[in-house]
C-alpha cells in the first residue's frame, strides 16, 4: 500500500505543505466534535500509524506523542456541542475542521479532508474517501483527534459519573442510552441527537 500516494500527488502539482484533516466524534451523542490537521515531513511514514479506528487505545496513546513529536506542524480544534445543536453536525465538523488547518504554526498550502466535503478553507483541498486508511498524514490527524477526544470524555467522567463516559467516549451504547433515559440528559448531551431515545423511551 502507498501511504504516500496523495501527498505525492500534491507535492508534483509544486504545494510544500500539505496537512491530512480529520474529525472524531461525529457520531457520539454527547461532548464535541475534535478535528485536526497534521503536515508531516516530506517521505514521512511513521511506523505503526493506521486508520485510528483500527488501533487500539494503548498504540493510540503511544502514538499520539510521536505524531505530535515529529509533525512539521499540527492543530487540534473542536465545535462545541452549543455549535452542533445550532449547525448540525456535519457543519459543525466543517467548522472545527477549518479551525484545525487555521491554527497550524506552520501554515498549510494545501489540505487533504477525509471524507466527502470540504470546509470553507483559504487553501486548495481535495476530498479523501477513507482518508484514513489511505494517507498517512490524515490517519496521524485521525489519531490526534481520537485520542484528544476521548481523554476529554475521560475528564466528563469525574463531572458526570453516572453516564460513563471514561468507557463509551459519549456514543450511544446500550449502557449510555439507559443512564440517559434514568438521569435525564446533562448539559454535555447533544439534545437533537437524544429526541428519537427521549420519546420512545
Amino acid at each position: 500500500m502507498d501511504w504516500l500516494k496523495y501527498e505525492n500527488e500534491a507535492l508534483s502539482k509544486g504545494y510544500n505543505n500539505i496537512c491530512g484533516v480529520d474529525e472524531a466524534g461525529r457520531g457520539p451523542l454527547a461532548g464535541p466534535v475534535c478535528a485536526a490537521a497534521v503536515i508531516l515531513p516530506k517521505g514521512e511514514i511513521i511506523e505503526g500509524v493506521n486508520d485510528s479506528k483500527k488501533l487500539t487505545e494503548k498504540k493510540r496513546e503511544a502514538l499520539y506523542d510521536v505524531i505530535k513529536e515529529k509533525a512539521v506542524a499540527y492543530s487540534i480544534a473542536f465545535a462545541t456541542v452549543e455549535e452542533i445543536e445550532e449547525m448540525n453536525i456535519l457543519n459543525a465538523t466543517m467548522v472545527a475542521m477549518k479551525r484545525a488547518v487555521e491554527g497550524l504554526k506552520v501554515p498549510a498550502d494545501y489540505a487533504m479532508i477525509d471524507g466527502n466535503k470540504i470546509p470553507d478553507l483559504n487553501i486548495p483541498a481535495e476530498c479523501v474517501v477513507k482518508g484514513d486508511a489511505n494517507s498517512i498524514s490524515i490517519a496521524a490527524a485521525s489519531i490526534l483527534a481520537k485520542v484528544t477526544r476521548d481523554r476529554l470524555c475521560a475528564k466528563y467522567e469525574s463531572e458526570y459519573p453516572q453516564y460513563g463516559f471514561a468507557k463509551h467516549k459519549g456514543y450511544g451504547t446500550k449502557q449510555h442510552r439507559e443512564m440517559i433515559l434514568k438521569y435525564g440528559p446533562c448539559k454535555i448531551h447533544r439534545m437533537s441527537f437524544l429526541k428519537k431515545l427521549i420519546n420512545n423511551g
